[in-house]
């Protein structure tokens, strides 16, 4: 697949991603809940968190600071990944998954480098504003939006089962945006067609890589002499 294929991938994830923050971050008080198409399992449930999976929180008073730095630089590596797999012209199925995991982890970092300073805070009884003057955070400080929920089941575990047994348990509890599942799909693609994805594309038949060399080298010496004719031709 193209650079410019890629690009425009992780574009239009930004873009679903971002957009979706917003509207659940501006019009949302924190912890509302809604169902979607009246649906049990599928709601809209606004929390904020650190950026890490889980909502795990590195202490500290630089914790989210070096949070934000790692990933910053984490996405330097991913980027030079894409780029040379696309200049390679490597699978495609390996240039989908990389790209799907830089919109996601691009998406996330915008939240915490800027929405510190961006918006003002969010709370059970106030809806967050854009730019407004009293942002909640400071820049690389911001807090990850997420949103979507879905509670596929519920209900308490047999007692039998050890540790959890008896316990009152949610599948699936995590709430998580469009980033998020755009990681996820990217990192599945890598797991269920990893042949596919890190198999280099096969050439021709009729063609192998000593055959090309040789048409390399032979159009290589056709420019030389074109190159030396014309300088001919001008003198």
């Amino acid at each position: 697949m193209k650079l410019s294929s890629s690009v425009f991938l992780i574009v239009l994830v930004l873009i679903v991603d971002q957009a979706s923050k917003v509207v659940i971050k501006t019009n949302f008080y924190y912890g509302e809940e809604i169902s979607i198409f009246g649906l049990d399992w599928f709601k809209l449930h606004f929390i904020e968190n650190e950026g890490m999976a889980w909502g795990t929180v590195i202490p500290g008073e630089y914790g989210k600071l070096i949070l934000t730095v790692f990933r910053l630089i984490a996405i330097c590596g991913i980027g030079y990944w894409m780029y040379d797999v696309s200049t390679k012209r490597k699978s495609d199925f390996l240039s989908v998954a990389i790209a799907l995991i830089f919109a996601g982890a691009l998406g996330n970092i915008l939240d915490s480098v800027f929405y510190g300073i961006v918006f003002d805070e969010s709370t059970s009884t106030h809806l967050a504003t854009l730019f407004n003057d009293k942002p909640y955070g400071t820049l690389f400080h911001g807090k990850v939006v997420d949103m979507f929920y879905l509670p596929i089941w519920e209900g308490q575990l047999p007692s039998w089962i050890p540790v959890y047994g008896g316990k009152l348990v949610s599948f699936f509890n995590a709430i998580f945006n469009v980033a998020d599942f755009s990681i996820s799909v990217g990192v599945g693609i890598l797991i269920v067609f990893n042949k596919r994805a890190f198999t280099p594309p096969k050439l021709p038949a009729h063609v192998t890589i000593g055959k090309m060399t040789d048409e390399i080298l032979l159009a290589n010496k056709i420019d030389e002499e074109i190159i030396k004719k014309n300088r001919t031709f001008s003198e």
